[in-house]
């Protein structure tokens, strides 16, 4: 999906484009998704692709909506982050590039051991 800055700008509020296209954070436990515990899917903000499912989603108690897989091993893209002092991998959608959050290694152990951090501003849930 290919979109221009100035596309992206009008479709897009203005936290959903500093978090989505400019790869920032929302404050934690702001988020309107975080405490949602419907069935449905989580959807790309920016193009609707299906990225995650209410089935995967955990309270990690780290502020942001948490996952412990994708709905699919192609719905995610994954980039090395050096930003602010650290390295981390960074989750994008595979479909149109929206920068999503973060996956880390400390996810239940009883599953996958991942912990997709995701921005609630990045995701749209569908029932």
């Amino acid at each position: 999906m290919k979109k221009t800055d100035k596309e992206w700008k009008t479709s897009l509020t203005e936290e959903q484009y500093r978090v989505c296209r400019l790869g920032g954070t929302e404050a934690p436990y702001s988020g309107t998704l975080l405490h949602n515990k419907e069935t449905g899917t989580y959807q790309c903000t920016c193009c609707q692709a299906d990225l995650f499912t209410s089935d995967n989603k955990f309270d990690s108690g780290c502020g942001w909506p948490s996952f412990d897989q994708p709905i699919s091993k192609n719905a995610i893209k994954y980039l090395e982050d050096h930003s602010h002092g650290m390295i981390r991998t960074e989750i994008r959608c595979a479909q149109c590039d929206s920068h999503l959050g973060h996956v880390f290694l400390d996810g239940p152990q009883e599953t996958t051991g991942q912990r997709f951090c995701v921005n609630s501003v990045s995701l749209v849930f569908n029932r």
